[in-house]
């Protein structure tokens, strides 16, 4: 699957995260921020444009309502940040950590999570269009009540999901790893899985093979 790369200029200028403080409405664009730490902030509604940040700690902070376009975060820590109700639209998160982070009833289009961890992440209520996970670890993470659309695991470490009430219709889980899976049976038809993956949901339906 392609998905759309951010447009970003080169030759950005640096800047400061703190200066999203002195700016007339909460927003940075058109620039680049190295090794901020901007740690149990609230600061809701919050847009990013067009910009790299790299080397970022942003734990603990409300990112509530944020509007994030073209933009890549490289080596960026999000963990339990509340991002929920946000827009993420042509986004690269490269070896990120955003454990436990709050994403739910958010708007996700062509997103790429690479490298990254996942861990105990919160989707639930999300739309997800074009988005892709690699070599990524989501486990425990939740997807509760989503729509999907062109999105793909690969490589990824998917134990302990929750799918409840999400189609997986068209996914294709087959490269990713799991022990365990909250899905329904409904919720499953479609899914490209690997054989192995195909005999361990044989075994969580209770079925018993014999060869």
């Amino acid at each position: 699957m392609k998905i759309d790369s951010p447009k970003i200029q080169t030759d950005l200028p640096i800047r400061n995260f703190n200066d999203i403080f002195y700016e007339e409405d909460p927003e940075l664009e058109h620039c680049q921020i190295n090794d901020a730490i901007f740690d149990n902030e609230m600061i809701p509604r919050v847009r990013l444009y067009k910009m790299i940040l790299k080397n970022c700690k942003f734990n603990n902070t409300d990112f509530s309502n944020i509007d994030i376009t073209d933009v890549i975060f490289d080596n960026c820590d999000f963990s339990n940040t509340k991002m929920g109700h946000s827009s993420i639209h042509r986004v690269e998160f490269v070896n990120c950590k955003l454990l436990g982070v709050d994403l739910t009833e958010s708007s996700f289009g062509n997103v790429h999570f690479n490298r990254s961890l996942l861990n105990l992440s919160a989707f639930g209520n999300s739309k997800l269009e074009k988005v892709k996970f690699q070599d990524t670890s989501l486990d425990s993470s939740d997807f509760y009540e989503c729509k999907f659309k062109k999105v793909e695991f690969t490589s990824c470490n998917i134990n302990n999901a929750n799918f409840e009430r999400t189609s997986l219709k068209g996914i294709d889980i087959s490269t990713s790893t799991f022990q365990t899976l909250t899905v329904s049976l409904s919720d499953l038809k479609g899914c490209k899985v690997s054989t192995y993956q195909a005999i361990q949901f044989s075994a969580l339906l209770g079925l018993i093979i014999n060869d």
